[in-house]
């Protein structure tokens, strides 16, 4: 909801507050700092405090500043603002993955994760939409209120609803020395780290894709701010559908096999993608449509993907998805800088970026898995 929602208000902000479209757009860059480092804090502290401590701190500052998003007439506070929202809001993030973790092995977990991502996923189908409605009638600060008010039922939900399944017995001491080696023994796994690896270039490829797509659909291709939030709705339908698909996929295929699949597809479409803007021949339906296909298919990466990398590495589960969620989430936040550095008032740049980070994932998923089965 916190990434999504404000998407339609983009541009107005940027008319509101006075400044750039490039300032703009490093409010959603620094919220996934925030997403990124905050997660090295939190999922230490869930392996050593248990899971719920950690998700209702993170709850509350989420809401904190929400509403000073809320409140500030300053473009400077508003990016503070949003990095705190990353911070506090990565504690969800990376704290959730490890109770799956805590609780089931690899295929079920892959079965769990699908789950997740197709719950989530209603954020992005109606966020957009939410906040082109809210935009329609009220005031872009309204969209913050609502984000503020949906963290609030979340840190009542952790609260009543989310059970503690980290034993006493298996929590972890907080020592810089201990936890410092922690972090460096996960990089030194390779049956974990290109998995890692591989899931950060493809939140790049989907961070390239959602910072750039409220400019390229408004202001290249001349959508409303309305149509715009049933465009990305779209996308965010093929990306439930295909997650939903892996839950049934599943019976048949390992994780690794549809993983190793869906990112060649994933290129495949993007490199199409890439080719036709190039010689100028994506007109707006095949523009859709190619995008539609290229977010449908990390439906069957994403899931997957965290359930590989998380399988060998039960023993510290905070850490390894703080791990995994600081690559997901630092690697997203450099992509949609990047964008916003080489945009030129086209499409190439962007979908530049998104095939090369799906380029890099396929690679990285190569070169170690070579160094895997040596």
């Amino acid at each position: 909801m916190a990434t999504d929602m404000y998407l339609p208000a983009l541009p107005g902000i940027a008319r509101d507050l006075g400044t750039s479209d490039g300032a703009v757009q490093l409010t959603l860059s620094v919220f996934l700092i925030g997403l990124a480092l905050g997660q090295f804090l939190w999922g230490t502290l869930s392996d050593a405090w248990g899971r719920r401590l950690p998700m209702l701190l993170g709850s509350a500052a989420f809401v904190f500043a929400s509403v000073v998003c809320a409140c500030t007439s300053s473009i400077t506070i508003l990016i503070g603002a949003r990095f705190l929202m990353g911070f506090g809001g990565s504690a969800g993030v990376v704290v959730s993955r490890a109770v799956v973790r805590d609780m089931f092995d690899e295929h079920e977990s892959a079965r769990f994760y699908s789950l997740m991502m197709i719950i989530g996923g209603l954020a992005p189908i109606v966020a957009p939409v939410l906040g082109a409605a809210l935009l329609a009638w009220l005031h872009w600060r309204a969209i913050f209120w609502v984000v503020a008010a949906f963290a609030a039922f979340c840190f009542v939900g952790v609260l009543w609803g989310v059970p503690e399944t980290l034993a006493r017995t298996d929590r972890l001491e907080i020592r810089f020395r201990m936890v410092a080696g922690r972090y460096a023994g996960l990089f030194r796994r390779t049956d974990y780290i290109g998995y890692a690896l591989a899931a950060g270039f493809c939140h790049a490829l989907l961070f390239a894709y959602i910072s750039s797509s409220p400019f390229l659909f408004i202001q290249l291709y001349g959508v409303t701010p309305q149509q715009f939030s049933v465009v990305f709705m779209s996308n965010a339908v093929g990306l439930y559908a295909t997650g939903q698909f892996n839950r049934v996929l599943l019976r048949r295929l390992s994780p690794r096999q549809i993983l190793m699949r869906a990112v060649v597809l994933n290129l495949v479409i993007a490199a199409i993608l890439l080719a036709l803007l190039v010689a100028d021949r994506a007109p707006f339906p095949v523009f859709v449509a190619l995008l539609f296909a290229l977010v449908g298919s990390l439906g069957w990466i994403f899931p997957n993907v965290i359930a590989v990398a998380m399988k060998p590495v039960g023993d510290q589960a905070g850490s390894a998805s703080a791990l995994l969620g600081v690559l997901q989430f630092t690697f997203g936040a450099a992509s949609a800088s990047l964008v916003g550095a080489l945009a030129d008032g086209t499409a190439i740049p962007a979908v530049g970026v998104i095939t090369g980070s799906s380029l890099s994932s396929l690679l990285i998923l190569l070169i170690f898995r070579h160094l895997t089965r040596r």
